[in-house]
C-alpha cells in the first residue's frame, strides 16, 4: 500500500504546507536527507492550538495538537518532493517540543500524537528515532512544535 493510500485509508486531510514566517526555509534537502523545520500546532480551521499542556490542555488535547504538527510535516514533505510521497524512504527522526508547566512529565505521551500519525502515513517506513522535550514557551504561544528528518530514495 502506498503512502497516499494510507492517507486515504485513514481519512487524513493534509493542511496546506505553510510558507515560513521568518528568516528560514520550510524544508532543505542535503544529499538524501530531507529536513523539515518545526511545524506548530494549528487546527483544521487554521487556528493556533495555544496554551500550556498541564494547565490549559490535558494530555489528550496535547496529543491532538502533536497530530496536527505531524500532518503539517507530511504536507511539507509532500511539497518538498513535488507532490510525490513515494520519494520518501523513511522517517529518520522527530523532535517534539511541548509548551508545558514546570511539573508536567508526560511529554512522550503528547509527542506520541506526532509519532502515531507519521506511522499511520508511512507504515514501517515511519518508524523513527525521537526526542520529546518540555519548554516554557513556544512561538505564538502554541502548545506543540515538531520538526522532522526524512531519508529520501
Amino acid at each position: 500500500m502506498s503512502f497516499e493510500d494510507n492517507i486515504k485509508k485513514n481519512n487524513i486531510n493534509l493542511p496546506k504546507a505553510a510558507d515560513p514566517v521568518g528568516s528560514y526555509v520550510a524544508t532543505k534537502i542535503i544529499n538524501n536527507l530531507l529536513y523539515i523545520s518545526g511545524q506548530i500546532s494549528i487546527d483544521d480551521q487554521g487556528k493556533l492550538i495555544k496554551g500550556k499542556v498541564g494547565k490549559d490542555l490535558d494530555v489528550d488535547k496535547g496529543y491532538k495538537a502533536a497530530e496536527r504538527c505531524a500532518l503539517s510535516i507530511v504536507a511539507q514533505a509532500k511539497k518538498a518532493c513535488n507532490n510525490d510521497l513515494s520519494k520518501i524512504k523513511s522517517c529518520v527522526k522527530l523532535t517534539g517540543f511541548v509548551n508545558s508547566t514546570d511539573d508536567f512529565t508526560d511529554q512522550p505521551k503528547v509527542i506520541n500524537g506526532a509519532s502515531d500519525t507519521i506511522a499511520k502515513v508511512f507504515g514501517d517506513s515511519g518508524m523513527h528515532t525521537r526526542a520529546a522535550v518540555s519548554t516554557n514557551s513556544l512561538p505564538l504561544g502554541v502548545s506543540v512544535e515538531v520538526d522532522a528528518i526524512f531519508e529520501l530514495n
